[in-house]
């Protein structure tokens, strides 16, 4: 099996002072004995927002890690991002009345996994699992 990973479990394992540093460590020590790993192209462009990190330090991490990065975004994932961003946008304007706090790329994480047939290790459960109900959530 594959286990895809969100950005804030790499952000939190780069920050050796988060106080989830220790859980993302064991998260991904736990996911990589069991699965591969892989990132969507989504969290490769958001950890790229880092503006100290560089694509060559980048590449390194993920080369020494063994984390793949899956640059691939078919039609029939960006169709289930639209399709679960649209359901979270009607379910947060029903609750709050404002506009979403979310952004696209979290869906397009989320889709990418679900349609891979990937488990999704993230921070973010109630999220992906409220979007994606048949996907497969690894939190702590």
């Amino acid at each position: 099996m594959t286990t895809a990973i969100d950005s804030n479990i790499i952000v939190a394992l780069w920050r050796p002072d988060d106080q989830l540093n220790r859980i993302a460590t064991k998260l991904l020590g736990q996911a990589g004995k069991q699965d591969s790993l892989v990132i969507s192209a989504p969290v490769y462009a958001e950890l790229m927002g880092d503006p100290n990190r560089t694509k060559i330090e980048l590449n390194k991490f993920f080369r020494d890690t063994g984390i793949l990065v899956d640059w691939t975004l078919d039609e029939t994932v960006w169709r289930e991002a639209g399709r679960a961003y649209q359901g979270y946008v009607r379910r947060w304007r029903s609750g709050v009345g404002a506009a979403p706090r979310r952004i696209l790329a979290d869906f397009l994480i989320g889709a990418h996994a679900l349609v891979r047939k990937s488990a999704l290790l993230t921070f973010d459960q109630r999220l992906y699992a409220a979007a994606f109900p048949a996907l497969t959530v690894l939190s702590a």
